[in-house]
């Protein structure tokens, strides 16, 4: 399997939590799309014939784009690359971006699949998180791209945050799931250091996030999601059977992927990984020159040990003992098990078949269970 990812970064307003790579300014658009149309080209050749299964578009917002826009870099891929397996194409969007004639047009284009920054169906969460969208638009958009024949859909939920209640956050959960939308993806709010959200809680002026409240809420979503037909796939995404995304299940099972545009990241499935400047106009500047602004580093077997164990841990697959002798040798996977044994016996992890599970108990502490186990 090999992807490809390209980095919208404009978004019309920044929301409080996001530390993503992004500008609210337009003014440099232009000039980025052929940014982005001469990296492809100079990036043709990266998976060595090899065919593409996924495109994804991310962000940002790439739905602040026009159709037309979407169209000339999807042709720009399928010219430049195999495309003869592909099973997935997504655009990530907002909900206010999707008008039905968007959507229309949109279906006239590869995209197959949207996933869409809901957050919330609560219109307190949403001015918390500085939404530039409506509850009212996100049941508009919902419903107008099932309308316009998107049936692989995927909504963003975000729990924890301040004033949403336990009743608030199964609300949240049953109205996704009466909209029939058959993935979803769920997070906690998180406080990332240099967010208008962090700076705004270190001045007390915004009410600060409660683990204990988001630990709650997220057993809650354990709990509800098999009861509505959700399987929970990776610690973050819950499907319905049959619906994973493809794009993202690569990423966590190590397949190469490229990605295109300023700060995105990539991985040629082995040992390099690499990623682009994260400023809108060096960006720029180093295409028109024919040069990808990028830095790049050679991952140590310790390194590739330990992503594994930090994704495999994090899947509905777990973490296999074999591939880890196959991989890196016997006296790893005697490490590993006898680093697990404490965490069997306290009911966070189960082992069957060489292979080792985090329980919906030790998937709160996934983070933590996982650097345990790290060489």
């Amino acid at each position: 399997m090999a992807g490809i990812y390209v980095h919208i970064p404009f978004c019309k307003q920044a929301c409080t939590y996001c530390n993503f790579h992004f500008s609210t300014s337009l003014q440099q658009k232009d000039a980025l799309i052929a940014a982005i149309l001469e990296e492809i080209r100079l990036q043709k050749d990266y998976f060595e014939g090899a065919p593409i299964d996924t495109i994804y578009f991310g962000g940002g917002t790439p739905s602040i784009l026009k159709v037309d826009e979407i169209k000339r870099l999807l042709e720009a891929i399928i010219t430049s690359f195999r495309m003869d397996e592909l099973k997935e194409c997504s655009l990530e969007a907002n909900p206010d971006d999707l008008s039905t004639n968007y959507l229309r047009e949109l279906k006239t284009s590869a995209i197959d699949r949207l996933s869409i920054g809901i957050q919330s169906f609560r219109e307190e969460d949403l001015r918390y998180m500085h939404r530039a969208h409506t509850a009212q638009q996100s049941d508009y958009a919902l419903k107008a791209a099932q309308d316009a024949g998107f049936s692989n859909l995927s909504i963003d939920l975000i729990y924890g945050t301040p004033g949403l209640t336990d009743q608030d956050w199964k609300a949240n959960i049953h109205q996704m799931a009466s909209l029939e939308i058959p993935h979803f993806s769920a997070y906690a709010l998180t406080v990332e250091e240099g967010t208008a959200l962090y700076h705004a809680i270190h001045k007390k002026a915004a009410t600060p996030v409660d683990a204990a409240q988001s630990a709650g809420q997220a057993q809650i979503l354990m709990d509800i999601a098999p009861q509505l037909g959700y399987e929970q796939y990776e610690i973050s995404n819950f499907a319905k059977p049959g619906c994973y995304a493809i794009h993202n299940t690569s990423y966590w099972q190590g397949s190469p992927y490229l990605g295109i545009g300023p700060a995105a990241h990539s991985f040629n499935g082995r040992d390099i990984r690499q990623w682009n400047v994260a400023n809108n106009a060096l960006y720029i500047q180093s295409l028109k020159n024919g040069q990808i602004p990028f830095e790049q580093e050679q991952l140590s077997w310790e390194q590739q040990m330990n992503e594994y164990v930090m994704t495999s841990l994090r899947t509905q697959w777990g973490l296999s003992l074999e591939k880890v002798y196959s991989k890196w040798g016997e006296e790893q996977r005697k490490r590993i098990t006898i680093k697990a044994e404490s965490y069997l016996l306290s009911g966070k992890m189960q082992e069957k078949d060489q292979v080792l599970k985090l329980t919906n108990e030790g998937k709160l502490f996934a983070d933590g269970i996982a650097a345990d186990l790290f060489q």
